[in-house]
């Protein structure tokens, strides 16, 4: 019993360990959610194999990092919003902006990525409505900024649909009329909306396969795919959304890798359309050439 002990405590050394130097190695500015996926995927095994299932939460910790409120810049200049609040089915009290628009090109629900929260994602919210003339609504899945709760996948994918439902009732349309648009973890989220209930037309930016892929391209000699608790599969989901469909992917992602992108894309069914971004990184603002395209996406809807 003694060796058995020391031989899990050597164990979950040299993995903790593994999730640190590798978080280390990466750019300020991505270490935080790239270094998730990392530490995530050596959590689980910690939990699985280790200390057992009461562990496997601190995978959701690691996969999702919000940023509650007052972090961020909650009164952008120039940003003309209302404040939105809505409940998820199980009741969690969620927050959200919504930019109005008179005459719009299209009325959007924008799912973020895993880290942050709308004030943080302002400034994209901001163009999509200035320069593309959307009307969009930017949430907070539970957890972050003013929304209650913890996250979790069912959780935000539960949240996803009372935003829709939130912004249908406000534009005084059905849900099918809204364009679902999503970037990284929020493309996950957007594709399970419309491969699920269908959408006006689908968007995503730097969008992964899977959670599980995306680990494993970091972290090949682990079994991470078979133990991840976290799936957001979408490569599986958008086989069965049928509708036009935008993908853009940064030719130099180092967080999740370009081909991984090409895969999602091949799954996709037509009408679809890919935006190669020369030079481009996970985290890097979209570029003016990628908001025309998405602009004449719209348009043509």
């Amino acid at each position: 019993m003694r060796t058995a002990c020391l031989s899990n405590t050597w164990a979950f050394l040299q993995l903790q360990k593994a999730a640190v130097d590798i978080g280390s190695t990466l750019p300020a500015r991505i270490a935080t959610p790239t270094a998730g996926f990392f530490a995530s995927a050596a959590l689980a095994l910690i939990a699985v194999f280790v200390f057992g299932d009461p562990l496997a939460k601190l995978e959701n910790a690691l996969v999702f990092v919000p940023r509650s409120y007052p972090v961020g810049n909650w009164h952008p200049a120039g940003v003309a919003f209302e404040d939105a609040w809505f409940c998820a089915t199980d009741g969690t009290k969620l927050h959200a902006w919504f930019l109005p628009q008179t005459r719009p090109r299209a009325v959007v629900l924008f799912c973020h990525g895993n880290e942050g929260n709308v004030a943080t994602w302002a400034g994209a919210l901001a163009i999509l409505h200035d320069r593309v003339g959307v009307a969009v609504l930017g949430f907070d899945y539970r957890g972050y900024g003013r929304s209650e709760g913890s996250p979790s996948e069912a959780g935000i994918l539960a949240d996803a649909r009372a935003a829709r439902a939130w912004l249908a009732h406000r534009e005084r349309i059905s849900e099918s009329q809204i364009v679902v648009m999503g970037r990284s973890l929020g493309g996950a989220v957007a594709i399970d909306l419309a491969a699920k209930d269908g959408a006006r037309a689908l968007v995503v930016e730097s969008t992964f396969t899977s959670a599980p892929d995306v680990a494993h391209a970091k972290l090949p000699w682990l079994p991470l795919r078979t133990l991840m608790r976290t799936q957001f599969d979408s490569l599986a989901k958008i086989r069965n959304y049928h509708g036009p469909f935008l993908q853009s992917y940064g030719t130099d992602d180092r967080l999740i890798p370009f081909e991984m992108g090409k895969n999602l894309f091949a799954a996709a069914n037509d009408p679809k359309r890919f935006v190669t971004i020369p030079g481009h990184s996970h985290n890097d603002p979209q570029t003016n050439a990628y908001y025309v395209a998405l602009a004449e996406f719209l348009s043509h809807l």
